[in-house]
């Protein structure tokens, strides 16, 4: 046992138990999943903030590498009322300070009052609160972090084999690898492109649909990929998922504005304007769109906020979703959405053949 300190933005200086040694400082959220552990720890969202899981005991099934949605820990930190062992040894090797031992409930409960809020924490034998003092004072609001694409994106284009049903050209903002393998399943080949991504870069792969990703922080900060959707838009069908929305939404005339907490977990409700039915989702997400503009209309909405949740027009072929369709562990009750993707994809070749 080690000692720990966690600064918060409020003034309040909270003492835990180490169980990673590092200095570091983030965005403090919570997510309230009590499963998907290792799929919220390696979701490329969480980049720059700071988790806390609000489910007491995190790691009860242990760590397995095939339910990663990325290749590394992506929270600068971890923090939950108790971490079993094997959870601890993975956030320690790779780097990740992490404590435990605190009222989570409390501090979700700041969360939900104060907002997501800027802290700095300092874990080791011979940390001080102090040194958690330094870290906040560092700290960088998210809409600051401008390029925070380069730390997420994929360097080079990749591709991935599904087979012929559809070219996808996904702008990787910080994708989760449950999307791709979502397409691919679909018998759809995508190829993933950086989040900086030109035109001259989608026209080499020829896709018959852009996919913008989910990613962190602010949409705003992506301009390329909003560029990217305004050169396209009515001549290649668009999708997108979480920031992938927000981007669309920005693109056409749209605004987006950070919530106060966010939403992040596998229980959010969200309902279909035209047929009424209510929906199970996992969102992981601290912008949203206002308002929607001129060019899209808003096709679901969450239960409790009435946040727009999924955005489209059957004109241009755009279609949209604020939570994520793919999301693992669960629940799986908006899968159909890349169905609904694919067919934007053959509606567009019948118009164009008719044309």
């Amino acid at each position: 046992m080690s000692d720990a300190y966690l600064a918060l933005e409020d003034g309040r200086v909270v003492e835990a138990r180490g169980r990673a040694p590092g200095r570091t400082r983030g965005e403090l959220v919570f997510t309230t999943a009590y499963t998907g552990y290792e799929e919220s720890l390696t979701d490329p969202s969480y980049e720059e903030q700071v988790l806390t899981f609000s489910y007491p005991l995190i790691g009860n099934y242990g760590v397995r590498s095939e339910r990663f949605e990325s290749d590394r820990i992506h929270p600068r930190a971890a923090i939950a009322r108790e971490f079993t062992e094997d959870v601890v040894d993975w956030l320690d090797e790779e780097g990740i300070p992490a404590i435990d031992h605190l009222d989570t409930r409390e501090l979700v409960t700041s969360i939900r009052e104060e907002g997501a809020m800027k802290c700095g924490i300092a874990v080791g034998p011979d940390a001080t609160p102090e040194d958690a003092k330094e870290e906040l004072d560092a700290c960088k609001g998210m809409s600051e972090h401008t390029d925070i694409g380069a730390q997420v994106s994929v360097d080079e284009p990749a591709v991935y084999e599904g087979g012929d049903e559809a070219t996808v050209a996904l702008i990787d903002c910080g994708a989760k690898g449950s999307i791709i393998e979502s397409l691919c399943d679909r018998d759809a080949t995508v190829h993933v492109l950086p989040y900086d991504a030109t035109r001259e870069d989608v026209e080499a792969v020829d896709p018959d649909v852009l996919f913008i990703s989910n990613g962190p922080g602010d949409p705003k900060n992506f301009e390329a990929a909003e560029a990217l959707v305004d050169s396209y838009i009515g001549d290649l069908p668009v999708a997108g998922i979480c920031l992938g929305q927000q981007v669309v939404a920005n693109a056409l005339g749209g605004t987006t504005e950070k919530m106060a907490f966010g939403h992040r977990g596998v229980n959010q409700p969200v309902r279909d304007l035209e047929s009424g039915r209510v929906v199970m989702t996992t969102q992981n997400h601290g912008y949203t769109v206002g308002e929607p503009g001129d060019r899209l209309d808003v096709t679901q909405v969450n239960v409790n906020d009435g946040t727009a949740e999924g955005l489209a027009n059957d004109e241009l072929g755009v279609l949209t979703r604020q939570y994520h369709p793919e999301a693992n562990p669960g629940p799986h009750d908006s899968l159909d959405f890349f169905d609904d993707v694919l067919d934007l994809v053959s509606t567009d070749a019948a118009v164009a053949t008719s044309d």
